[in-house]
C-alpha cells in the first residue's frame, strides 16, 4: 500500500529536477549570453568572435566598463569613463585552452593606453591548480582554480589572485585573495541568469 504513495513522490522529484536545472545556463545557453551579478556590480557576459568574452560591467558607485576576455578569462582590452587600455600578448593565446588541471603558462604582454606609452612589458603566470565546485544561487558549477600572477618588467608582484573559472560559461565566476592565509577572502558573483533578448 505504501509503495504507490513513494512512487508518486519519486515522480515528483524527478519530474521537478529538470525544471531546476532548465533555470540555470549551461555550456549550451550560454553561448546566448548570460548575467552574472552580486550587491554593487552587474555583468552582462556576451560571447563575440575569436573566442573573446565581451562583458559590460554595471557599477553601483562607479561609471560603466567594457571588457574584453580571451576565452573569458585572459584580459585583452577595458573601456570606461577613466580611459581605455589595450593589453597586447606576444604569444598565442589559443594554445592554452582548453585549460586544465596542472597546466602552466607564462604569457608576456605589453599595455597600451591613449595617454601613458609603456615603459616595459610584464607577466602573466597562470597555473591551474584543480578542480572545485562553486554555487551561484540554486545553480552548481565546475570550476578550474587558476592561479593568476601578474609581474612588472623587474619582476615585481603587481598582483595575484586565484580565479575560480568556470570552462562552460567561459567566466570567472570568483577570485580568492590572500589564499592560505589567515586574510584569506572570496569576491565573487552571487545569481546568474540569462541574458534578456
Amino acid at each position: 500500500m505504501k509503495a504507490a504513495p513513494i512512487c508518486m513522490i519519486l515522480a515528483a522529484m524527478l519530474s521537478a529536477s529538470p525544471a531546476h536545472a532548465a533555470g540555470c545556463i549551461d555550456a549550451n545557453s550560454a553561448k546566448k549570453g548570460f548575467v552574472l551579478a552580486r550587491p554593487g556590480i552587474k555583468s552582462e557576459f556576451r560571447p563575440v568572435a575569436g573566442g573573446m568574452m565581451s562583458v559590460a560591467n554595471t557599477y553601483e558607485s562607479q561609471s560603466p566598463q567594457t571588457q574584453y576576455l580571451f576565452a573569458g578569462l585572459i584580459e585583452v582590452f577595458r573601456d570606461s569613463d577613466t580611459g581605455r587600455q589595450a593589453m597586447i600578448p606576444f604569444s598565442d593565446l589559443r594554445k592554452l585552452f582548453p585549460l586544465k588541471a596542472g597546466a602552466k603558462a607564462t604569457i608576456e604582454f605589453v599595455e597600451l593606453s591613449p595617454k601613458k606609452q609603456p615603459k616595459s612589458t610584464k607577466t602573466l603566470t597562470l597555473a591551474v591548480k584543480g578542480k572545485e565546485t562553486f554555487s551561484l544561487g540554486d545553480c552548481k558549477y565546475n570550476v578550474l582554480a587558476v592561479k593568476e600572477t601578474f609581474t612588472n618588467g623587474a619582476g615585481e608582484t603587481l598582483d595575484t589572485f586565484t580565479a575560480l573559472y568556470a570552462p562552460d560559461l567561459q567566466a570567472a565566476l570568483a577570485r580568492r585573495y590572500d589564499e592560505g592565509t589567515s586574510s584569506e577572502s572570496v569576491n565573487g558573483y552571487e545569481t546568474i541568469k540569462p541574458l534578456a533578448e
